[in-house]
C-alpha cells in the first residue's frame, strides 16, 4: 500500500471506527455523548418535574448527570429543579461555563433569591439581549438591583418577634379569610395582603411609580433593605372593601418566618425560626423559579396521584381545580352547578383532599377560572390554585427559609377530645362551605410564579 494511500485510509477508518463507537447513543447540541442510561434518567427528570415531582426530578437528574456529568442540557435541568429547592449555590454551580438564554434567567433568579444584587442584575441583563425575552419582572428586578449596591434585602433588625392582630372587620366591611395585616411601610401606617402567590412585595402603583427598596416594620421588628415592585393594586382594594396599598410576598415570608394565623387573627414575624410547632403537619414547599409558592397535594387516597397546586392567600376561595384535577378526584365537570353571579366559574365537592397529614373531606372547589395568564411562562402542569378560605383552617409557620411550613388545624374542626385517624376525614363539609364566597378573585399579581 502506497503512503499516499495510509493518508487517506486511516483517517476514514478512524471516523468510521468513531460512528461505531456512538452508535446507540445521542449527542448534545454541545457535543458530549448522552449514553441510553443518561437519556433514560434524563427523561425521567424531564417528565417528573413536568408533573412537578420535584424530589423524583432531583433524584433522576442527579443519576443522569453521573452519566453524563458535562452533558449541557441535563446540567441546565438540574439547575431548574435545584432553583425550585431554593438550593441556589447548586444552580449556580450546575451551570458554570454555560452560557444560553435559559442559562442565564436561571442563574439571574439564583443570584437574586439569595441576594447577589450585583450578578443577579448582570444575568437578567443578558437574558433580556435575547429579542425573544418579553419579562416585566425581570427587566424591573434587574433594575432593582442595579440600584442595590450596598443594600442587605430582608435584614431584620429590632425585636425578636412582631406580632399583629389580623382584623376581621373594618369600618363594618367582612373581611373573610382574607390575611390583611396593619404595618408600616417606610413609616407609614398602611394595611397590606398576604399574597403567597406573588414572590415579590408589591406596593400599589397610585402611590409609588417604580420600583422601590422599602422598610416595613411589624410591630417590634423592622425588615429593612426589602425590594418593591409595583402593581395596580386598586382591584383588591375594591374587592376588600378597604385601602390595601402593599401585597406582602412569598420572599419577605421565607426570611421573616413568618406565621399566619387567621383563626387566631395574628400575623407574627420572627428572627429566627420558631420552634416545631406540637401536633403540626411538615408540608414540603417549592418555589417556580424560586418564586411563587408550590405545595403537592392529593384528591384520592393514593399519595403517588399528588397534584401540584400553588399557594395563593390573594385567592378568595378554599380550592381551585383544572380539569384534570377534577376527573382525577372522580368528579365529572359537566355535574358542576354554576355560580349565580358568573355562570362559567362553576362549583363542586371534592370528595377527598388531603395535604401534609390531614385530609379534609368534601371540600368546596371552583372550576372554570382563566389561569392561561398565570400558567404562560411556568413549565409545569399546574393542578389549580389553594386559597384563603382553605388556609384559613391552619395556623400556618414558615420554615427552613420557606422550604416548608408547618399546619395546625383549627382544634375546632377536629371535634372535642379527640383527633382524626391517619386515613380518617378531618373536617367537616360545613365550615369549609361557609367560608366560600362566588368571586374567583383577582388576577394574579406581577411577579406570581416568578
Amino acid at each position: 500500500m502506497s503512503r499516499r494511500r495510509r493518508r487517506i485510509f486511516l483517517p476514514a477508518l478512524l471516523a468510521a471506527l468513531g460512528l461505531l463507537g456512538a452508535c446507540g447513543a445521542s449527542v448534545t447540541s454541545q457535543g458530549p455523548v448522552r449514553t441510553p442510561l443518561a437519556a433514560q434518567w434524563f427523561d425521567r427528570a424531564r417528565a417528573s418535574y413536568r408533573g412537578a415531582d420535584f424530589d423524583d426530578a432531583r433524584d433522576a437528574s442527579k443519576r443522569a448527570l453521573a452519566a453524563a456529568p458535562n452533558d449541557a442540557e441535563i446540567r441546565e435541568l438540574a439547575a431548574k429543579v435545584a432553583l425550585v429547592h431554593l438550593e441556589f449555590a447548586e444552580a449556580l454551580r450546575l451551570t458554570e461555563g454555560l452560557d444560553s438564554t435559559d442559562v442565564h434567567g436561571i442563574r439571574g433568579r439564583a443570584y437574586w433569591f439569595s441576594g447577589d444584587l450585583e450578578h443577579a442584575a448582570d444575568e437578567l441583563e443578558a437574558m433580556l439581549t435575547d429579542p425573544k425575552v418579553k419579562e416585566p419582572w425581570a427587566r424591573d428586578v434587574a433594575a432593582l438591583a442595579r440600584r442595590g449596591n450596598g443594600r442587605h434585602p430582608f435584614e431584620l433588625d429590632g425585636g425578636l418577634v412582631g406580632a399583629i392582630e389580623m382584623p376581621r372587620q373594618l369600618d363594618r366591611v367582612s373581611l373573610g379569610a382574607a390575611n390583611v395585616v396593619p404595618c408600616e411601610l417606610d413609616g407609614e401606617r398602611i394595611l397590606a395582603l398576604v399574597a403567597t402567590g406573588s414572590s415579590e412585595v408589591l406596593v400599589d402603583s397610585n402611590s409609588r411609580h417604580d420600583p422601590s427598596w422599602v422598610d416595613m416594620r411589624f410591630d417590634r421588628v423592622e425588615i429593612k433593605d426589602v425590594p418593591a415592585l409595583v402593581q395596580d393594586l386598586a382591584p383588591l382594594t375594591r374587592q376588600l372593601g378597604v385601602p390595601i396599598k402593599a401585597l406582602i410576598g412569598a420572599q419577605l415570608l421565607r426570611h421573616a418566618h413568618a406565621t399566619i394565623d387567621r383563626r387566631g387573627d395574628q400575623f407574627v414575624v420572627r428572627r429566627q425560626d420558631a420552634t416545631s410547632p406540637p401536633d403540626a403537619s411538615r408540608v414540603p414547599l417549592y418555589y417556580l423559579r424560586g418564586g411563587g409558592m408550590v405545595l403537592r397535594a392529593t384528591v384520592t387516597a393514593h399519595d403517588e396521584d399528588a397534584i401540584p397546586l400553588l399557594v395563593d392567600s390573594s385567592r378568595p376561595f378554599p380550592l381551585l381545580l383544572q380539569d384534570a384535577a377534577w376527573a382525577k378526584a372522580g368528579v365529572d365537570v359537566h355535574t358542576l352547578a354554576p355560580m349565580a353571579d358568573d355562570p362559567t366559574i362553576k362549583r363542586g365537592i371534592v370528595p377527598m383532599f388531603r395535604v401534609g397529614g390531614f385530609d379534609l373531606a368534601k371540600m368546596p372547589a371552583i372550576e372554570g377560572v382563566d389561569l392561561h395568564e398565570l400558567t404562560a411562562g411556568i413549565d409545569i402542569d399546574l393542578g389549580g390554585i389553594v386559597g384563603a378560605d382553605l388556609l384559613a383552617f391552619f395556623r400556618v409557620t414558615f420554615a427552613d427559609d420557606g422550604r416548608f411550613m408547618w399546619i395546625e388545624p383549627d382544634p375546632t374542626l377536629l371535634g372535642p377530645a379527640q383527633r382524626p385517624p391517619p386515613a380518617g376525614p378531618a373536617a367537616p363539609a360545613s365550615p369549609v362551605m361557609s367560608g366560600m364566597s362566588g368571586a374567583p378573585g383577582p388576577a394574579a399579581p406581577a411577579g406570581s410564579a416568578r
